[in-house]
């Protein structure tokens, strides 16, 4: 992963981010890319890690997340990443989550980036067959992608 090579990971200080981490991946590095994610840099790479300040609004919005109404129907739940992007002038890495791939073009336009850790081909990002699944647990192991 680049952020163990020579990168650092970006996280707000009130601990949002990692709070979202926490609900969706596995912090024992397993079944998948994003899990192993968590485990290596969340768990296992503290020093990769700087915490900023991500101000919220009065009506609880974060005040770096662009108003465009290109982004009205944007993830809520994905706008504190966005925001912490666009504020430290970071891009956003993201595996295979599709609202960044539909949302790209108003994203970038706003000054945030995506990194397709995955690829930015949907296709790509299904299920193995129970032919490959040995191939798949493999490539998981490794830390590529599915």
């Amino acid at each position: 992963m680049k952020i163990i090579g020579s990168g650092t990971l970006v996280l707000d200080l009130a601990g949002e981010i990692q709070g979202e981490y926490r609900r969706h991946l596995s912090p024992r590095g397993q079944p998948g890319v994003g899990d192993l994610f968590y485990l290596t840099v969340l768990q296992s790479a503290p020093k990769k890690v700087e915490r900023v300040v991500l101000p919220r609004n009065t009506d609880g919005s974060y005040v770096d997340f662009p108003d465009d109404p290109a982004l009205a129907r944007f993830d809520r739940s994905d706008r504190k990443f966005a925001a912490l992007a666009r504020r430290e002038r970071v891009p956003v890495s993201s595996a295979t989550d599709s609202d960044w791939l539909d949302f790209r073009v108003p994203l970038a336009a706003n000054g945030i980036d995506v990194d397709f850790v995955c690829g930015d081909n949907r296709e790509t990002w299904r299920m193995p067959s129970v032919d490959s699944r040995q191939r798949a647990k493999q490539r998981r192991r490794d830390g590529r992608c599915p």
